[in-house]
């Protein structure tokens, strides 16, 4: 049997356990931390579906088209306020590490969440 491929979220977990169980709809994220790194690995996956999903209907884009040329290499969470299981709002500072063609960069921005309907959910992201 060959190596699990590991999340790209990275918390060291296989895909399958980590993020892949939320994208596959088998469980949700219980804080906004948690679900910013599916939404960050949804991303690495090329996840639509999930990322439109787990969008704020208030701020969602109506379609989302990922760039094929864009490959996210690594995600650090810089800061995490409230956004806890108990909590109905949440802020996550992170910086998303990414290749495109012969280009590194990094997207750093500090992204709002909600509970909504017991669901946590991405409503607008500050870009620096």
């Amino acid at each position: 049997m060959g190596k699990r491929r590991l999340c790209p979220c990275g918390t060291g977990v296989p895909y399958g356990e980590c993020c892949g169980r939320l994208h596959r709809g088998e469980a949700k994220a219980e804080t906004a931390e948690q679900l910013m790194r599916s939404r960050y690995s949804a991303f690495a996956v090329g996840d639509v579906d999930y990322l439109l999903a787990t969008w704020h209907p208030a701020t969602r884009p109506s379609s989302l088209d990922l760039d094929p040329g864009l490959r996210w290499q690594r995600l650090d969470i810089v800061r995490v306020a409230d956004g806890g299981p108990s909590d109905r709002r949440g802020t996550v500072e992170f910086r998303a590490h990414y290749v495109q063609g012969r280009h590194a960069g990094e997207l750093h921005e500090v992204s709002r969440f909600v509970r909504q309907e017991d669901a946590w959910v991405y409503v607008e992201g500050k870009v620096f």
